[in-house]
């Protein structure tokens, strides 16, 4: 498995193809309905489809690891809606996020929020991790690639200097050389003063490489959502069905003309502190917005499917035995959940509870992080 280059280029020149590191979501377009089968749609997959969720009377099995709250499992509806109803209201959501199926999860420790720089850098001194943003690709795993196109570094997303039509994700994001988790938009950057600022430019295997020396591991797509809700049963946000409730900002998102220039009213232009925004039912911070994080689970779209038609309660799920995204068929691609600071209701509202994200497992971005769960 190796990672895909993207040729480093200037602003006005994102365009290369080849040899890249392709990890930027497919927009999947809204489908249109006749009044008649919207109607249908909204009684197969609307409130009802919706069961409370119930969590599990097991107490916290002691006290809790430094940083992380205890999430009691139980049994929930998995997927995603909108005020209840079903996938066709979301603008710009994919059609991956159904139907919406029962799943049982156990009890585990969750970290309160995203992993830290501070946290990382005290697993880089502690073990002299290198995180493949850092490593220099192999003339052996790109034969056929140039020699400048061999340079370490991530993909970065930069905003646009006018309106652009968002059909082409390569006129925002592009490969910068340099970028990694100490420079998250390239070598101009760092992260001093930003200890409290969640870890960038993080892939999968890196994500794993801390969780298993921090004696924790990722967690499942089904164990995420299950902690993301809270305890609540099918609203649309994770901490309900209005946006922004009382006037108040409840997660660090994309306010202003996508991508041209995040307006931050929500006191955030970019990526946020962690902790910036109040926590969920279960104590748990920033589980929508900020930052898109990595779970365990391969990514195929029709999974959802695969468990509604097996019938029953899915228990502890582990997601498919192999990935494919029909998008990219020779990508292996892993689960994202939770959204970015990048998200916003014209072109991606994967803030909203139960959608999903994917991304090639050997790279990172300016807007991914993780964090890690323990079973008792």
């Amino acid at each position: 498995m190796t990672r895909r280059l993207w040729k480093p280029q200037k602003t006005s020149q994102r365009r290369s193809k080849t040899e890249v590191r392709r990890i930027i979501f497919t927009l999947i377009a809204v489908v249109g309905f006749s009044s008649t089968l919207a109607q249908w749609l909204d009684a197969q997959e609307g409130s009802s489809a919706f069961e409370p969720t119930l969590p599990n009377k097991t107490r916290a099995p002691g006290k809790a690891p430094e940083g992380m709250v205890w999430v009691p499992g139980g049994e929930f509806s998995m997927g995603a809606s909108t005020n209840g109803h079903g996938m066709e209201e979301m603008p710009m959501a994919s059609n991956d996020a159904g139907p919406i199926h029962r799943v049982r999860v156990d009890g585990f420790w969750m970290d309160k929020t995203a992993v830290t720089n501070e946290q990382f850098e005290k697993f880089v001194k502690a073990t002299g991790y290198v995180t493949i943003a850092e490593r220099t690709p192999t003339k052996e795993e790109f034969p056929t690639a140039p020699a400048e196109n061999l340079v370490a570094g991530g993909v970065v997303f930069a905003p646009t200097d006018q309106e652009v039509p968002l059909t082409n994700h390569y006129q925002w994001w592009s490969y910068v050389k340099g970028a990694n988790w100490r420079h998250p938009l390239g070598p101009q950057t760092d992260i001093k003063g930003k200890e409290n600022y969640p870890a960038l430019q993080i892939a999968y295997p890196d994500a794993e490489a801390y969780a298993k020396w921090a004696g924790k591991r990722l967690p499942t797509e089904a164990e995420f959502e299950f902690a993301a809700r809270g305890g609540l049963s099918g609203k649309t946000y994770v901490w309900g069905d209005e946006f922004r409730p009382n006037g108040k900002w409840m997660a660090n998102t994309w306010q202003g003309k996508f991508p041209v220039k995040d307006a931050g009213e929500d006191g955030y232009a970019g990526i946020a502190p962690v902790k910036s925004f109040s926590p969920n039912g279960y104590g748990l911070y920033d589980m929508a917005g900020n930052v898109w994080e990595w779970c365990s689970d391969w990514y195929r779209p029709d999974y959802y499917k695969t468990l509604s038609d097996k019938g029953g309660v899915a228990s502890n799920p582990q997601g498919p035995d192999s990935p494919f995204d029909p998008a990219e068929p020779n990508e292996k691609k892993r689960v994202h959940r939770g959204g970015s600071f990048l998200c916003n209701e014209q072109y991606c509202s994967r803030y909203i509870v139960g959608t999903r994200g994917k991304g090639e497992v050997n790279t990172g971005t300016n807007h991914l992080g993780f964090r890690c769960v323990k079973s008792p």
